[in-house]
């Protein structure tokens, strides 16, 4: 008897395969809202490593993109951050929302790849841990330009993602699609500048910090 494949998979082969790489997120929510599907990057607690590089906000801007379920937006409310958390998928925003009704992140439905104009340099903080990665590498460049492009002057972008050189690539099953250390550095555009960059969890993920 075999292992049926993870729902994530299947429906992000079907979604790309008609030219969509980010539709599959509100499907595979929605069956996981259903009970018939799980989604394997939601674990109902923050990143760890954005835990423990949360600094105050003191009322500055953050945003984090692909929100989920909501806790790392919360995380960086708590911290004094006045944060906007997006996701593209419509079911993942209205669960945020659910989950913490009286919460003071605004969640939002919007598209990496086609962010809305107002965000441009609008965020002292933008936080992407581990969604870019969900698409294959053609789509990649203009979601790190959108990244970019969200950084006000003087802010913090923050970059993690699983590394590709800690993994047998020619085994590796996708999603995600790892990145290289080339990719993380790509980043660095439209006047924004690497800070740092650091393998974590024993080499298994990229951690990289820039500003503008």
């Amino acid at each position: 008897m075999t292992t049926p494949e993870p729902a994530d998979r299947v429906l992000s082969r079907a979604s790309l395969a008609e030219g969509d790489p980010t539709r599959w997120f509100d499907q595979l929510y929605t069956a996981a809202a259903r009970g018939e599907a799980e989604v394997p990057w939601t674990r109902g607690t923050p990143n760890a490593d954005l835990a423990a590089w949360a600094t105050p906000g003191e009322g500055r801007r953050a945003l984090v993109v692909g929100s989920a379920l909501g806790d790392d937006s919360e995380l960086l409310a708590s911290a004094g951050w006045a944060v906007t958390g997006f996701d593209v998928a419509p079911t993942a925003v209205e669960a945020a929302r659910a989950r913490f009704p009286e919460s003071a992140v605004d969640y939002v439905v919007a598209d990496l790849l086609k962010p809305p104009g107002e965000w441009h340099q609008a965020f002292d903080l933008v936080v992407e841990i581990m969604n870019i990665q969900a698409m294959p590498r053609d789509f990649r460049p203009a979601a790190l330009t959108s990244l970019a492009g969200f950084l006000a002057p003087g802010g913090t972008l923050i970059v993690s993602e699983v590394a590709e050189e800690n993994f047998d690539m020619a085994t590796w099953v996708s999603p995600p699609w790892p990145f290289s250390r080339e990719e993380v550095e790509s980043a660095a555009q439209d006047g924004v500048k690497l800070v740092t960059l650091e393998r974590i969890r024993d080499g298994a993920r990229h951690w990289a910090e820039f500003t503008r």
